[in-house]
């Protein structure tokens, strides 16, 4: 071999390395209203595909509002996709794609305020992200290979949120319920419940929905394959 064809050679290798160190993930987004089952379909899948996935939350990337006075952060409307720094998920979600590391934002849900650091995301062949409102802004939605919509009955995902708010985010039964009037509802309405035209699958949740999960998992371990052949 002569030292023209070895640096082509050399090169080539490179090329390949390269390649294989940028292998985009296949993303996937769970959306839903409050309440609707999307972390226990994200559990489900999980159990069932085992390594080699990564889940992000919405939820994570709520503004700071430490510039806001404490009496005053409750009255804000965080069920509104302006509640969130989406705009920061996406450049998060293009760079794990890339084959980047990220630091997710630490988010206290009593305080309405972000601790300092963050969660450490590196990159893995599959990325999960829910959240109510994942599908409605284009730019988010755009970036998911599978959009999937968790269907449930109203008064279901209701009894979930008053749950998970007073259990795990420090509010009141009555606080719980005045949001949920005032913006949860409304909010779903105007935002969530519109967006599920973009979801290539809808799942029903109201009882285990297995045959969907199966669906869901062979997609998931087809592209899994791919990845891992490259």
């Amino acid at each position: 071999m002569t030292i023209k064809e070895k640096r082509k050679d050399s090169t080539s290798k490179t090329r390949r390395t390269k390649k294989r160190q940028h292998r985009p993930a296949f993303l996937i987004g769970v959306a839903g209203g409050t309440g609707s089952g999307k972390t226990t379909l994200t559990r489900n899948i999980l159990d069932a595909i085992g390594e080699g996935m990564t889940v992000m939350q919405h939820d994570w990337y709520y503004r700071d509002r430490s510039d806001v006075d404490p009496q005053e952060r409750d009255s804000i409307n965080y069920d509104h996709p302006k509640a969130l720094e989406t705009g920061l998920l996406v450049r998060h979600l293009k760079a794990l794609q890339q084959g980047r590391k990220v630091k997710a934002p630490l988010y206290n849900f009593v305080t309405h305020t972000r601790m300092e650091g963050g969660r450490a995301i590196s990159p893995t062949p599959v990325i999960i992200v829910e959240g109510i409102l994942i599908f409605a802004d284009p730019k988010l939605a755009d970036l998911f290979d599978l959009k999937i919509f968790v269907q449930t009955e109203s008064d279901l995902r209701l009894l979930r949120r008053l749950q998970r708010d007073m259990k795990e985010r420090g509010r009141s039964f009555e606080s719980a319920v005045t949001q949920y009037l005032d913006t949860v509802r409304p909010m779903h309405e105007m935002f969530v419940e519109p967006s599920k035209q973009a979801a290539d699958i809808i799942v029903p949740a109201s009882s285990p929905n297995q045959k969907a999960i199966k669906m869901i998992v062979d997609m998931i371990k087809r592209r899994m394959d791919k990845y891992s052949n490259r």
